[in-house]
């Protein structure tokens, strides 16, 4: 009768739109619970800072939280197209251009090439937590278990971040590849308010548009989703095999004879940018919950799909280069221009068309992504509940796909790309760099299990490595010309990792699939993670650090409370029904002793 109960109010949960759908703990109950709850700030947030959850609670409890499970439907095959039709998009349609022509040259393959190193060592990071931890929330949940909660509330704002910023970049580049389609500027479909600022000013109408159909789309169902998806990626995959092949047999190698124009600092300042463009493998691991079989689908699905993206970027990117001189390359739609420049008009037109399927793609499953991170983080209650619900029909979490592509469709509506790219990679980078030590975390330190000796060492190593490697960053950013301190810091980083292979004892192996080559690729992931922040400009950081300081008030107001309160909830229903059970067999026991007597 109570798990009746219990459904309904789930249900009503769902559909409704109250108080409680929101705002259900005890520290809202009334405004003096909630003046208490904030006279008791700094105990709560000890307490959440040191709680760290476990892979079993994000497994089964978090999960009952949504009402309907989601439907596993998935396969490796699924998930590969999932991960290139997530990531082939606007990053290599337009930022190719942008940053061949104002920062690395021609060499800009080799930024491709940098930032996939970067994105393939993540990408390992995350299939060993998608196997072990299949659940919908991704990274959020992985540091969660790991880090604990106000670390995994932090990736969770900037996760939360990353997918509305990357959406609305895309829907802007689809305007653009359309207006090529039809012979136009992308500003002939804007419309320029001269009041707002120049950076927000172009109000793009049509980039709305497409986050509406997108919406529909990923709300309908995960499996109709995946096969809309590949698809689509197959035909977009014939495009970019139409464009290495055709930018090659229109190559000029005199093009590259000025091939790293910008020298290093410009390669690397395209990497942390082009880092755009590996956006939304992460998205992939938020399907976790709908594989069928996590051990042997996510490592397929991850690996194979961000190697196959990786060969078609830098192939992309030198036939580009090899067509137009990096000075000429358009910045809007840099593909359909160079095979105007090269007398080939009509492949202009094939060119947008299979940027507008990639980007179709990307938002798609950018959609379904940040719905399952906004749904598992709504299940922990740092946001409110009524986002955690998943329709019993459908088996999709329409309420957080809805405000989530909203809010996407806001920010494209006034944002230029090049806004959305910068304060992007910040976000991104710092996410990966938290999950890689987050790995190193699940490896190499268990409660109750790793010596003092042992947990002392690795604090001490982990220590090092990230302060090593933010050391490199920092002296790249202000050192122009002197190599002597990475002389310093390199050997530190390189001996700091020995130093955790060598010196301290794993205390867990993976079940399943486990990344390989550990601690040595995870620490290198968090160093170069770390090396392409130091790359990225000003700006950027300031717009990242106002979005942490909305996202520290938005916590100790309200995100704390609602966790710290459902978290001892949590632990009195555990703890009532360990007594329950007790005092059941107990009573077996007494009773069997009875009639034995």
């Amino acid at each position: 009768m109570g798990s009746e109960n219990g459904d309904d109010g789930l249900r009503r949960r769902g559909c409704s739109c109250t108080k409680d759908d929101f705002l259900p703990e005890e520290s809202f109950k009334s405004m003096g619970n909630y003046f208490k709850a904030l006279k008791e700030t700094p105990s709560r947030f000890v307490d959440r800072l040191l709680t760290r959850s476990q892979d079993s609670v994000e497994i089964h409890d978090m999960k009952a939280r949504s009402g309907h499970e989601m439907k596993k439907t998935l396969t490796w095959w699924d998930l590969m197209w999932f991960g290139v039709g997530a990531v082939i998009g606007s990053g290599i349609f337009v930022l190719t251009g942008q940053e061949a022509r104002d920062s690395a040259g021609p060499a800009v393959v080799v930024s491709f090439v940098v930032s996939g190193v970067s994105a393939m060592l993540s990408v390992f990071c995350y299939t060993e937590f998608a196997v072990e931890i299949p659940v919908a929330g991704g990274s959020f949940a992985y540091l969660r278990v790991e880090l604990g909660d106000f670390m995994a509330f932090i990736a969770a704002g900037n996760i939360i971040l990353q997918y509305i910023v990357g959406g609305a970049a895309v829907a802007r580049s689809w305007t653009s590849y359309f207006a090529t389609l039809l012979n136009h500027k992308p500003d002939d479909f804007r419309i320029v308010a001269n009041s707002l600022h120049e950076d927000y000013n172009h109000l793009d109408p049509i980039s709305v548009g497409v986050c509406v159909i997108i919406c529909v789309l990923a709300a309908i169902g995960t499996k109709g989703s995946s096969v809309f998806n590949y698809i689509a990626s197959i035909i977009h995959m014939l495009v970019i095999l139409f464009i290495v092949i055709a930018g090659f047999i229109r190559a000029d190698f005199k093009n590259y004879s000025d091939f790293a124009p910008f020298g290093a600092r410009g390669v690397f300042k395209s990497a942390s940018v082009l880092f755009f463009a590996y956006i939304g493998f992460d998205a992939v691991s938020t399907m976790a919950e709908e594989t069928k079989n996590p051990g042997r689908d996510i490592p397929i699905g991850l690996v194979g799909s961000m190697v196959l993206t990786t060969v078609c970027y830098c192939l992309m990117a030198a036939a580009l280069c090899l067509m137009q001189p990096y000075g000429m390359i358009d910045p809007d739609a840099p593909f359909s221009v160079a095979f105007s420049a090269v007398g080939w008009d009509w492949a202009k037109y094939l060119v947008a068309f299979g940027a507008l399927k990639g980007m179709t793609t990307v938002l798609l499953v950018g959609a379904i992504g940040q719905a399952r991170y906004m749904t598992h983080i709504a299940r922990a209650h740092m946001m409110p509940p009524w986002l955690a619900h998943v329709n019993a029909k459908t088996g999709t979490p329409i309420n957080a796909t809805v405000i989530m592509l909203t809010a996407t469709a806001l920010i494209a509506f006034f944002t230029k790309l090049g806004i959305l790219a910068d304060l992007l990679s910040v976000s991104t980078l710092f996410i990966f760099m938290l999950v890689a030590v987050a790995l190193l975390v699940r490896r190499y330190y268990v409660t109750g299990e790793t010596s003092s000796s042992d947990r002392t060492k690795f604090l001490v190593f982990l220590g090092l490595i990230l302060a090593s490697s933010a050391a490199t960053a920092v002296y790249w950013a202000l050192e122009k010309d002197s190599w002597i301190g990475y002389c310093v810091t390199v050997p530190i980083w390189f001996l700091s990792t020995a130093g955790m292979k060598f010196l301290v004892a794993q205390a867990r192996a993976p079940k399943l699939w486990g990344v390989p080559l550990v601690p040595w690729l995870p620490s290198a992931s968090i160093a170069i993670n770390i090396f392409l922040l130091g790359s990225i400009d000003a700006k950027s950081y300031i717009r990242f650090a106002i979005w942490i300081g909305v996202l520290l008030v938005y916590y100790f107001l309200f995100g704390l409370h609602a966790t710290y309160d459902t978290a001892k909830e949590t632990l009195k229903e555990k703890m009532a029904l360990q007594n329950a059970e007790e005092g059941s067999v107990a009573a077996e026991s007494s009773g069997a002793a009875t009639s034995n007597h």
